[in-house]
């Protein structure tokens, strides 16, 4: 079944590759079995669509979940500030949290 979605979504990517929400998609979809791909996917989507919000949360945890610490910490940063543009305090809080979860994290390492 995740093969099918795959397929579907890389085939959405192809057919509308300026919509950030089909490279998300099939980034959420491939954290289950390709966790690399979908970090590079997210990244490159952070640098291509910097204003699409939801991209902050799931990268930094991935690096968070790499012992990345450093760039997890920047892309919550960058993500919190992208909030604050968008005024979108639900997402903030959900960043800062998870900042403070990475920064906690990285002291311990």
């Amino acid at each position: 079944m995740q093969e099918a979605r795959l397929k579907i979504l890389r085939e959405l990517v192809i057919e509308e590759p300026n919509d950030p929400f089909n490279h998300y998609a099939l980034a959420i979809e491939l954290l289950k079995g390709s966790p690399t791909e979908s970090k590079e996917i997210l990244s490159q989507l952070s640098n291509t669509h910097p204003d699409y919000l939801p991209t902050y949360y799931q990268l930094g945890s991935l690096f968070t979940e790499e012992d990345e610490y450093e760039l997890a910490i920047e892309t919550f940063e960058k993500g919190i500030l992208v909030a604050e543009t968008q005024d979108n305090q639900k997402i903030k809080k959900e960043l800062i949290g998870a900042l403070k979860m990475a920064k906690d994290e990285a002291e311990e390492w």
